[in-house]
Order: structure tokens, then C-alpha cells, then sequence
């Protein structure tokens, strides 16, 4: 069972994505077949394509926050030892949970407004909980990487190990 969620841990955000990525290019691609042969489309396959593309942003960010692969301005971090380099990632790191957690809770507000007055999809007809879904679970999930994060850096920091930077696009 460890090694299973042990490859969870690892692997989960990979699998999510590639889950959601092929949904949103067979259906792409149904649908241009679609147009194009038959000249015929249907509602619902737009908004698949919609929905997957907004898990895939959402489970994305969590993974980038996992590599710690966002977007950042580092040049300070070039000039400062590791002490200090460890501590600036993580007032980044609880600034980010700051943020996520205000918006966790907000986009939690939402789905439960759409559960309370039942919405739906316009084409699937179905309720719009499950896509507005994909927000507070993105949320979710940079929340447990950002704590997972917080325990690997505050390791680091005791033990006297430089503190994990993630892979560098460009140097």
C-alpha cells in the first residue's frame, strides 16, 4: 500500500493530466472530423474541451507548485547562502498558502451556490458542480504540495542541505 501511494505522490498530477490532455484532443479532433466531414457538430463536445482544458490548468499549477516550476524572479537568490535562500522560499511558500487558501475557500463558495440552485452544462445537461469542481481542487492540491513543500524545506533547513530549487528551464 506505501509503494502505491508513494506512487500517487509522484506520479498522481502526471496521470491527471494526461487523463484530461487526450479527453481534450479526442474530442478536438471528433469534433473537427465532425465539421469538417459531416458538417455536422454537437454542443457538448466544446464544452468537454473547455472543461478539460480548465482541469488541466488547475491540476497543471499544482504540479508546477510540486517542481517548484512556477514562474518566479530569482535573481536575488544568486547573491544570498543557502540559509537565507531557504528562507525565502519559504515566506514564498506561505505567501502562496495565504493566497490559495482565500481562494480555496472562495471557489468552494461557488460550487456550493451552484449545488444549492442546481445548475447545468448548456450542452451535457448536467450539473456544473462537477466542472466548477476543478478550481477548489486545484487549490486543493497546491495546498498539499505547498505543505509538502514546507516539511521538505524545513528538513533541509535542519539538516543543513540546500534546499530543492526544481528544475531550471533555462539557465
Amino acid at each position: 500500500m506505501s509503494k502505491i501511494l508513494s506512487n500517487i505522490n509522484q506520479n498522481g498530477e502526471r496521470w491527471l493530466l494526461l487523463v484530461f490532455y487526450v479527453m481534450l484532443v479526442l474530442t478536438m479532433f471528433v469534433e473537427v472530423v465532425r465539421r469538417e466531414v459531416f458538417a455536422y457538430s454537437s454542443i457538448w463536445g466544446e464544452e468537454i474541451v473547455r472543461y478539460s482544458f480548465i482541469y488541466l490548468a488547475w491540476i497543471g499549477a499544482a504540479a508546477a507548485v510540486k517542481e517548484r516550476g512556477h514562474i518566479r524572479i530569482d535573481v536575488l537568490m544568486q547573491y544570498v547562502g543557502p540559509r537565507v535562500k531557504a528562507v525565502l522560499y519559504v515566506f514564498g511558500d506561505v505567501v502562496m498558502f495565504a493566497v490559495s487558501l482565500v481562494a480555496f475557500y472562495w471557489s468552494l463558495e461557488t460550487v456550493l451556490v451552484s449545488a444549492k440552485f442546481g445548475s447545468v452544462t448548456h450542452g451535457l445537461r448536467i450539473s456544473q458542480v462537477w466542472f466548477l469542481m476543478a478550481v477548489p481542487i486545484g487549490f486543493g492540491l497546491v495546498l498539499f504540495r505547498l505543505f509538502q513543500s514546507f516539511i521538505r524545506d524545513l528538513r533541509d533547513l535542519r539538516d543543513g542541505r540546500p534546499v530543492y530549487e526544481g528544475d531550471k528551464l533555462f539557465d
